[in-house]
């Protein structure tokens, strides 16, 4: 779903959540609870998107999401909060897909740039630079590993 929606169906909350579990590594702390997705959805200014293993954005009742975004905007900007294929839909080209979708909808919505912040070594790093982000700035030491090590957030951003 592209547009902002303070109802967004359970069943995908559900999706979304379903994909994070799976996708994001546990020990760097970048998965939401369920709680933070469903608030930042009521917000108003937050949207998502789901693909399906297909490739469609609309997913058949029961169907489980490969991927999802959500984002949330501010005036003419927009920051991409979370971006996650699932492990076992990765390579296919579907989050290509879903990051052109949603630049393409942030852009047609008037946004002027779009952000998002990553850890240093995300796997990701080549879509979003293949998409045109760059990085703007690093937040030292952000992320915390359960060694103890940190790691650093890293800033991008996309001008359009």
């Amino acid at each position: 779903m592209d547009a902002p929606d303070r109802n967004a169906p359970l069943d995908d909350i559900d999706r979304i959540m379903s994909v994070m579990e799976r996708a994001f590594q546990p020990e760097f702390g970048e998965a939401w609870n369920r709680r933070q997705v469903g608030d930042a959805l009521v917000v108003g200014n937050c949207r998502y998107g789901l693909i399906g293993s297909d490739g469609h954005d609309t997913l058949a009742d029961h169907e489980d999401a490969a991927g999802f975004f959500l984002s949330r905007a501010i005036l003419d900007e927009e920051e991409l909060l979370l971006f996650a294929i699932a492990p076992a839909h990765r390579r296919k080209g579907l989050g290509h897909l879903l990051l052109s979708r949603f630049l393409a909808t942030s852009k047609q919505a008037g946004m002027s740039r779009v952000f998002l912040e990553m850890r240093r070594g995300n796997p990701a790093a080549f879509l979003y630079a293949a998409h045109g982000f760059q990085e703007i700035g690093v937040r030292p030491s952000y992320y915390r590993t359960p060694d103890g090590s940190r790691i650093d957030a890293i800033s991008q951003e996309l001008v359009f």
